[in-house]
């Protein structure tokens, strides 16, 4: 096996000429705040993930904080109130938790699917419990039906994390059309890439209204973008121009710019050949890798559920004489990309806050021991995949 003189990456960034020319576009007519292609952005996302609306800002981690800041606003929660959050996913869910005086309690995650473990929630809720922040991990929806009636059954509230996760459907129903609020990631390397971005999106007014003003430093709704005072009659100029410069809230400056929505935009007409292509990739490795089952867990979902593949999980069996740290240190030393499959409990500001709490988590702990993915992005050419499948042959020739 020859080695490759480059790395195969765990993502990539796919700019077609499309979003080049819409870019230029923005430059062109220099308008780079809030403007036609962010609305237009901001319009088809909701839409494809079944909401009324749907607000974009500058990451995904900035969505679930205006997210979480919304409901503790709108709600009435107070300090030290509590969200159940999955034991495995990435820093920022339980972040912004932590971030709005809140308190993340934590939920081991199903052996198979990765996603918050339905059967394991109930024993987590106490009187101060307030919502379920549901993580639709890897590209795959989490097991909704169940997690909805819990929530039904306490009067929880409901988040969706899908930054890694988008257009794919649980039992028919997108993914972000289930929670209160769901917030989703554009970031270099997501199944979207806008650089930087994300969404915060609902079907409640209310929580629209106060979403758009945190990421507007806390501004009157009344005026949150350079058209709104634009083609209204004497009257309601006064309004905007007497108001237009209050705060009412305390806000950030969360938002992003023409830019980035001129990429979505381009980015979303490619939508279904990006997924299409992820998922014929996915299903390639499945293919090429099955053969080394007795010592991998490969990607599995139900039926009911669709998978975008955002990356390629992989978790190495116990007692089968490999270790993860050996295998990918071999695919690394060979230019195959790799990542931890996002540990999080035993991340060191985490011990540091909460102590040793990975223990009373086993799954959790088992993936953070042994789990860790590769790419299957729509760049990967068929030879990149044979290469990547070669690696793994060569390595286990030796088992």
């Amino acid at each position: 096996m020859e080695k490759i003189s480059y790395q195969i990456g765990v993502g990539c960034a796919d700019i077609s000429e499309k979003e080049k020319e819409y870019v230029n576009d923005v430059l062109g007519h220099q308008r780079l705040s809030y403007g036609p292609y962010t609305k237009k952005f901001e319009e088809e996302f909701a839409k494809a993930h079944g909401c009324k609306y749907a607000i974009f800002v500058n990451s995904g981690t900035s969505a679930l904080r205006i997210a979480v800041a919304a409901l503790k606003e709108a709600e009435g929660w107070k300090d030290q109130d509590e969200i159940l959050c999955p034991a495995v996913t990435f820093v920022a869910s339980s972040n912004v938790i932590i971030m709005n005086g809140l308190k993340p309690v934590f939920v081991d995650v199903d052996a198979q699917t990765y996603n918050l473990d339905p059967r394991k929630i109930e024993e987590k809720i106490t009187k101060r419990t307030r919502a379920i922040m549901v993580v639709h991990l890897f590209g795959q929806p989490a097991d909704m039906d169940p997690i909805l009636k819990i929530a039904k059954k306490y009067k929880l509230k409901i988040i969706e994390d899908s930054c890694e996760t988008m257009f794919v459907k649980y039992n028919g129903r997108p993914v972000g059309s289930f929670g209160d609020i769901s917030c989703f990631s554009t970031y270099v390397a997501h199944l979207l890439v806008t650089g930087v971005g994300g969404f915060s999106c609902t079907s409640n007014p209310k929580y629209a209204e106060v979403m758009k003003s945190l990421a507007n430093h806390g501004r009157d709704g009344i005026y949150l973008h350079i058209d709104d005072d634009k083609k209204l009659s004497k009257q309601g100029l006064f309004q905007v121009v007497s108001r237009r410069f209050n705060f009412i809230r305390l806000g950030y400056s969360f938002r992003a710019t023409e830019m980035e929505a001129a990429l979505g935009v381009g980015q979303m007409e490619r939508r279904n050949q990006i997924l299409g292509a992820r998922q014929k990739n996915a299903a390639y490795l499945l293919k090429k890798l099955k053969p080394f089952e007795k010592y991998l867990q490969l990607p599995w979902h139900p039926e009911k559920v669709e998978h975008s593949f955002m990356m390629f999980p992989i978790v190495v069996r116990e007692g089968v004489g490999v270790k993860k740290q050996d295998l990918v240190m071999h695919l690394e030393e060979h230019n195959v990309e790799t990542r931890d499959m996002l540990p999080l409990l035993n991340q060191p500001i985490y011990k540091k806050l909460f102590g040793d709490l990975e223990k009373k988590y086993p799954v959790a702990q088992w993936v953070n021991n042994n789990g860790f993915y590769i790419g299957c992005h729509q760049k990967l050419a068929k030879k990149e995949m044979d290469y990547m499948v070669a690696v793994f042959k060569d390595f286990f020739k030796k088992k």
